[in-house]
């Protein structure tokens, strides 16, 4: 496991940049452009019909800097879960595959651990590292050195219970992205509110414009921010769900296909 942190955080890093340029960019390309546009046709509308009210525009919703950074964690919480997603689904293909050979009312005794430990070390070390070969495996060595099946039992699952407790702290970092994309929102919030507050004197002289821009910050990087957190949280529990079921169905497979065959004489 030692060697997959590494290769996570570089995986993380560049997840990170890469959001931040790619969305950037566009920003720059498109929705400012965009938006700056809108912006200019509606206030010819208004100039040209006081009775004008305008319809909300996307490219408006979402043009300031808070909902970009929004964005950016958006595309790097979304990088994160597709790489724990697909670590998940090679875990799961391996319970698809018979690691342990053992014949219909057949009996591993423990002479027999290393023979069945042999097929399992002939792996990939890819695959190695992933949690039902180290359980079986765990399980095998330690039947093999105490010919008991409970400590064998007892050791697989406390395996699976390790990997458990690494899975759900491992989510800590898309957890925090969660809790700080409607924390941007809010700060876009304040600020909005802050600068309308500013144009408090020109909306007291009749020029309401600026007030209701600025209030048009504080609610769209608002609305941008929750939105995009309860989808990020759905997904979230939705990969949290697909982990649990994995090691369960693990510590299920060790169960069935090694543990019951196992003979302590």
């Amino acid at each position: 496991m030692k060697k997959s942190y590494p290769i996570e955080f570089v995986y993380q890093t560049l997840a990170l940049l890469l959001s931040a340029i790619l969305i950037h960019a566009l920003y720059i390309a498109v929705v400012r452009p965009k938006a700056a546009a809108v912006f200019a046709q509606q206030r010819a509308q208004v100039q040209a019909d006081p009775d004008f009210v305008p319809e909300p525009s996307l490219w408006v919703i979402i043009r300031d800097y808070e909902q970009e950074s929004c964005f950016i964690l958006m595309a790097w919480a979304l990088a994160i879960l597709g790489y724990k997603g697909v670590v998940a689904l090679r875990e799961r293909k391996l319970l698809e595959s018979n690691l342990v050979p053992v014949g219909t009312g057949a009996r591993i005794l423990p002479d027999d651990v290393r023979e069945h430990a042999r097929g399992i070390q002939a792996l990939p070390p890819a695959q190695q590292r992933l949690l039902l070969p180290r359980s079986l495996l765990s399980a095998l060595h330690r039947f093999g050195a105490t010919r008991n099946i409970q400590d064998a039992s007892a050791t697989a699952h406390s395996v699976c219970q390790s990997e458990a407790e690494r899975l759900d702290s491992e989510l800590s970092m898309i957890r925090y992205i969660a809790w700080a994309i409607p924390s941007l929102g809010f700060i876009g919030t304040v600020r909005g509110i802050g600068l309308a507050l500013a144009q408090a004197q020109k909306a007291v002289e009749g020029d309401i414009s600026g007030v209701t821009e600025n209030l048009g910050v504080a609610f769209n990087s608002t609305l941008i921010a929750l939105l995009l957190g309860l989808v990020l949280m759905f997904l979230i529990h939705q990969l949290q769900l697909h982990q649990e079921r994995l090691v369960l169905d693990c510590e299920t497979y060790v169960d069935e296909h090694l543990i019951q065959h196992l003979r302590g004489s």
